[in-house]
């Protein structure tokens, strides 16, 4: 057992997802590196996840064991420190608040819990960090691929090794879902996600997008994880998603606005922050938001936005293979 504080800091968000999560334990006690821990975050979870995470830890080597913390060390791994948390449900971005509030390394990685890290994917974090990392940098990106094998998108150019997470897109044309790995220092000065009663469906990426605008990202071809998309995911159609969140996807949209220097990626925020205006019967939102001219100027084309997602409401949004952009951090 270590006593010195590891580099790496891996976080899951977990709820009901007793059925996949030992996968990611298993895979995690396999890295061929020992310089990180794992906090797991427990949303509300009522299929015995808490029982599953329990049964992982060596008895003796319990430091907290109370009715929403156990921490101590795998049994199958001696080395790896588990943090188990359990909170109420209220959805990803706030199993992420709570997550970073327990984390104190130099860089953390959010693995879902239906995913898990190939072997050698800590050391290739943590060396790489240790040989490139700067104040500059926000933290990292790298690649995720299928249990097949096959590597998710396109490789990173080598000329755009560093730069922002929107460019990888726009400029890069690299269209898919990458694993970031973030300085916790520099995400917590964005952090906390906002919270709204009731609210479940919040977005993590919006933030970094957000931190794009004071830094860089170092860019690398590495894989970090192996996904597997679950049918009873975070897959739903999009306007469910307005009306279950409104204040939620507005507070989203309004910040992302003034972020992106996208005409075209600001005017379909500005059409969302008015679709949630109409749903929370607030009009008067549009005149208020971060680009009020753009809000009054899409206001038309945004009614027709969501007479088209009422007449589709009963279509699905598949998460597979081709589904693009950060589709895991909905």
């Amino acid at each position: 057992m270590k006593n010195t504080k590891p580099t790496l800091a891996v976080f899951t968000p977990a709820y009901n997802r007793a059925h996949t999560i030992e996968r990611t334990y298993k895979s995690l006690c396999r890295q061929s590196s020992h310089d990180f821990y794992w906090v797991i975050v427990d949303d509300g979870s009522e299929d015995g996840t808490r029982e599953l995470c329990e049964s992982w830890l060596a008895e003796e080597t319990l430091e907290s064991c109370e009715r929403n913390k156990i921490i101590g060390y795998a049994k199958d791994a001696n080395w790896l420190k588990i943090h188990y948390i359990w909170k109420e449900n209220g959805g990803m971005h706030t199993a992420h608040n709570v997550a970073y509030e327990h984390i104190d390394t130099e860089l953390a990685v959010c693995i879902d819990s239906d995913d898990w890290m190939p072997d050698n994917a800590v050391e290739l974090i943590v060396n790489r960090w240790k040989r490139d990392g700067a104040e500059n940098f926000a933290g990292m990106i790298g690649l995720d691929m299928f249990e097949d094998g096959y590597i998710i998108g396109p490789p990173v150019p080598k000329e755009w090794m560093s730069c922002k997470t929107y460019e990888l897109e726009k400029q890069c044309h690299v269209f898919c879902d990458q694993k970031y790995v973030y300085r916790p220092e520099v995400i917590k000065k964005y952090l906390p996600y906002p919270v709204y009663p009731g609210e479940r469906f919040g977005q993590v990426n919006w933030v970094y997008q957000v931190i794009d605008n004071d830094y860089d990202m170092l860019c690398s071809n590495d894989v970090y994880c192996v996904v597997e998309y679950q049918d009873n995911g975070l897959s739903m159609n999009v306007l469910h998603q307005y009306r279950q969140s409104p204040n939620t996807r507005l507070y989203e949209c309004n910040k992302l606005m003034v972020t992106v220097p996208y005409f075209v990626e600001n005017l379909k925020r500005a059409m969302q922050y008015n679709v949630c205006a109409m749903l929370l019967k607030k009009i008067g939102l549009v005149f208020q938001s971060s680009k009020p001219w753009l809000t009054i100027l899409s206001f038309p084309f945004s009614i027709m936005y969501y007479l088209y997602l009422s007449k589709n409401s009963q279509k699905e949004i598949d998460i597979n293979a081709s589904k693009i952009i950060h589709s895991k951090d909905l």
